[in-house]
């Protein structure tokens, strides 16, 4: 019995040896398979996004003009910051691109954070069974299909001073007595562009969760109704931990779209500097102003405040789900 035993250690290493040298010869080709059908979409991608990154990063050290970006001269980091005559200059000085990282960051935890209260509201209820539930669920979608143009367009028009409809509802029901320039003054036109924005995008963060609270398991709600505890309770410590991934994929694609928000900001206020962002402020450089060197400074800032973001936010949900653990 003791030679068998004996016998059968070196018979059961080699048939391990062997399952794992087959497992990893079918993870090679597996590995090998993934690249082989990624290489053309990382192709296209270095050709449409790589090389006018790059180019953006050239030209950012550069005085090109719009006029004439093939004469363009390296002047090193004068367009981030230069000391000249006791005076700093370039983007890092301006208080005009400051005040614009202000209203990018404030506009993107304001909206936000009022996408992603209102996207649960709104998934509760769709959650919920009513008749007419799957109507409301279509309903509740136009506002994020309607193209961002067309809805800030049509909500310029409702709020303009003159002749919106915004206006003429509250002066009719009391709240104001006179007419309010909301795109215009600088007092609110922020939380205009704001209330704009959140209104075309909870249908996106609603649709994310209501995903997420249909895979929800049964069986924890049955035995929380069985012992009597509060709704309210039971979504804290239940459906919101579950949901929690969903949330934070819904988080960081809006979070990255606030950040370079452009279109529906500069269709309600265009330059207004109480409400310029810092997509609207390069823009306003490249195109306006013809410099391209300082225009592509203040795109490669705003790809680095973009990319530190996402970095802080995945490194903080990877702390908060545990993936570390």
């Amino acid at each position: 019995m003791t030679i068998q035993a004996t016998d059968s250690t070196p018979a059961k290493g080699r048939l391990a040896q062997a399952g794992h040298h087959r497992g990893t010869k079918v993870r090679r080709q597996r590995v090998r398979a993934a690249w082989t059908f990624l290489a053309p979409m990382l192709v296209a991608l270095v050709l449409v996004a790589g090389w006018p990154l790059l180019r953006t990063f050239y030209f950012s050290f550069t005085d090109a003009s719009l006029s004439d970006t093939a004469g363009a001269a390296l002047i090193g980091f004068e367009n981030y910051l230069v000391y000249d005559d006791g005076t700093w200059y370039g983007l890092l000085a301006d208080p005009v691109w400051w005040r614009s990282v202000w209203n990018t960051v404030f506009f993107s935890v304001v909206s936000v954070s009022l996408e992603v209260v209102f996207g649960i509201i709104v998934a509760l209820l769709l959650n919920a069974e009513f008749k007419g539930r799957m109507l409301v669920r279509a309903a509740v979608l136009i506002p994020w299909a309607i193209p961002t143009i067309v809805s800030a367009k049509m909500w310029a028009w409702m709020l303009n001073d003159q002749f919106g409809i915004i206006n003429h509802m509250l002066m009719a029901i009391g709240i104001i007595d006179s007419p309010i320039a909301w795109t215009a003054s600088a007092s609110y036109s922020m939380w205009a562009v704001i209330m704009v924005d959140v209104w075309k995008t909870i249908p996106f963060v609603a649709l994310l969760v209501l995903a997420a609270l249909q895979m929800l398991p049964k069986d924890c709600y049955e035995a929380a109704e069985v012992d009597g505890i509060h709704p309210v309770r039971v979504f804290f410590r239940v459906t919101l931990p579950l949901i929690t991934p969903a949330l934070m994929v819904a988080v960081i694609f809006r979070l990255l779209d606030a950040l370079r928000v452009f279109d529906v900001i500069y269709v309600l206020t265009s330059n207004a500097t109480s409400t310029m962002t810092m997509s609207i402020y390069a823009r306003q450089q490249l195109v306006e102003f013809q410099d391209v060197g300082y225009g592509s400074a203040a795109s490669t800032m705003l790809f680095l405040i973009i990319a530190l973001a996402v970095v802080i936010y995945l490194y903080l949900g990877r702390r908060q789900l545990g993936v570390d653990q």
